[in-house]
């Protein structure tokens, strides 16, 4: 039993960051971040409403520069300053930012968000029991193995996770009338926007490529007969 005791701690360690990680990003949301009030936006996030069955959606503005969305298990969507200053300053419309908005919602929707919680954190249990039983089974050597499963693993689940909540944008989107056209140009400007991959692997990124992600939306409107509909 003995023999096993530190794998067992190193669990429990990372059971609990998990959670202390969870905290700290809610905790770290909540104090920057208002209620989105730009009622150009409202008026597509009450378009997204009506198509998901909701009374609203709750959107706040997070207080950080870079261009990004995210999306708690809650239902709370939270666009960024930095993005949304793209939008006053006419580099994103209206509707591109609604895709976003249900882009993040698909991951809610999905279960990805309370699977995740937000930034990953997750990992940082995985990380540490693997760690520990690579460690001693592979000194010297294991911690890294377990440091480059976990990314690798991360990024596939990622990029699914990413590929299924476009889907399901596209469909709100359709049925909101908005249609997938600002989900797709949106997409071509997304690496001018955020800086893209650089010149890591696609296999190692968390998000597929844009190309990637386009050529799946028009799959999917092909498959719904929605081609030259738009």
């Amino acid at each position: 039993m003995l023999k096993f005791t530190p794998i067992l701690l190193a669990l429990l360690y990372g059971f609990a960051m998990y959670h202390f990680s969870v905290w700290r990003t809610r905790r770290e949301l909540d104090a920057r971040s208002t209620d989105l009030a730009d009622p150009r936006l409202l008026s597509v996030c009450d378009r997204l409403a009506r198509a998901v069955g909701v009374d609203r959606i709750p959107v706040r503005i997070y207080e950080i520069e870079p261009v990004n969305g995210l999306a708690d298990a809650d239902g709370r969507i939270f666009i960024t300053r930095g993005f949304y200053r793209k939008f006053v300053e006419g580099i994103v419309t209206a509707e591109e930012m609604a895709s976003v908005i249900a882009h993040e919602l698909g991951h809610v929707a999905l279960g990805h968000s309370r699977r995740r919680m937000i930034d990953f954190s997750g990992q940082n249990a995985i990380r540490v029991a693997l760690m520990t039983v690579l460690g001693r089974f592979l000194p010297g050597i294991g911690p890294w193995i377990a440091g480059m499963l976990t990314s690798l693993l991360a990024a596939r689940l990622s990029r699914q996770d990413e590929f299924e909540a476009d889907e399901w944008a596209s469909a709100v989107l359709v049925k909101a009338g908005i249609g997938t056209a600002p989900q797709k140009s949106l997409f071509a400007k997304l690496e001018r926007l955020t800086g893209g991959g650089g010149g890591v692997p696609a296999w190692m990124m968390s998000h597929p490529r844009t190309d990637q992600r386009i050529r799946a939306i028009e799959e999917n409107e092909a498959r719904w007969g929605l081609t030259g509909k738009e």
